[in-house]
């Protein structure tokens, strides 16, 4: 499966994180906005070849010690085609440069709809005989509040593409209780959401232990993450809330099984802003997100241990 891939590249890089490639304008040097608005005018096509050309320096800044990347879609949407555009170009250069590539979309519908989402994201579409490869990312990211039914469709793809899928279980943000941690008789949600990734996931088993369909579960509830790793023996685990959010290595150590795997933990701000952090030279940004990138990795590999196959 598609998480096996992730994983090995996660023992080849010795790192268990992920950078979010979620930019906004203000978090690129002024030189890269200057330039292109100057080749293409301070329109949204000037502000996504800026967003593009910042991608692709903290791709090549960072492929080596980074196995994967995970751009968020609505950093990219919000710039109409242009940033459509923007976000399949930064998905093929960094599958250029070996990395695996997590489309953050949180898609969420039913039947041939989601069919539709998974085939955009993760597989190939028919034009009149010929197949063409949409987006192409390695996994995606889905809302399973819908039920089997807004999960199911992705599955065949999936098991088609040799793709994977990560499912919304206990998200990071402040308010994700006020339903997740609701029970239904003695389970909370984001348990019985935990249990059906664990089934969904049995139709596509990985050859290191882990199934290709993964949970986010937020750094931002250790006690939770811990709760969650030992119930879902076969569900690796999307952690956001590193850094940023407020999460540290020690809030993050129960997500990982006794081999150093079982997550892998994401950081956009802290590291698509490190130069600002650092305060230097901004036409260093690129080697500030590398040096935050390894910080960041030996801050959690402290608490993971390496990770072997």
């Amino acid at each position: 499966m598609s998480l096996d891939r992730m994983i090995e590249k996660i023992v080849e890089t010795g790192n268990p994180t992920v950078a979010g490639l979620d930019p906004k304008l203000d978090y690129l040097p002024s030189y890269l906005k200057e330039e292109a608005f100057a080749l293409c005018g301070k329109n949204l096509k000037g502000a996504a070849v800026a967003i593009l050309n910042y991608n692709k320096a903290l791709i090549d800044a960072l492929c080596d010690v980074v196995p994967a990347v995970k751009p968020q879609l609505a950093y990219y949407e919000m710039y109409g085609v242009e940033g459509i555009r923007t976000f399949y170009e930064t998905v093929d250069y960094a599958q250029e440069k070996g990395m695996f590539v997590i489309a953050d979309g949180k898609r969420n519908d039913i039947g041939t709809t989601m069919e539709a989402y998974a085939i955009a994201h993760l597989g190939e579409v028919e034009v009149e005989g010929e197949m063409f490869t949409p987006f192409g990312s390695d996994a995606l990211t889905v809302n399973g509040y819908l039920g089997s039914d807004g999960i199911k469709p992705l599955l065949s793809v999936c098991s088609k593409e040799d793709k994977g899928i990560f499912v919304l279980v206990k998200t990071s943000n402040p308010s994700s209780g006020e339903l997740q941690d609701q029970k239904i008789g003695e389970k909370t949600v984001y348990e019985i959401m935990g249990g059906m990734c664990e089934a969904w996931g049995e139709s596509l088993p990985g050859k290191y232990g882990y199934s290709g369909v993964g949970a986010v579960v937020g750094a931002t509830y250790p006690n939770q993450l811990t709760e969650l790793r030992k119930k879902l023996p076969h569900t690796f685990f999307l952690v956001p809330g590193y850094g940023a959010q407020g999460g540290g290595a020690k809030d993050v150590a129960g997500a990982f099984d006794g081999r150093g795997l079982g997550a892998i933990v994401n950081s956009s701000r802290g590291i698509l802003c490190a130069w600002k952090k650092e305060g230097c030279d901004e036409r260093d940004f690129a080697g500030a997100a590398r040096r935050e990138a390894i910080r960041m990795r030996d801050d959690i590999v402290s608490v993971s241990g390496k990770a072997r196959l």
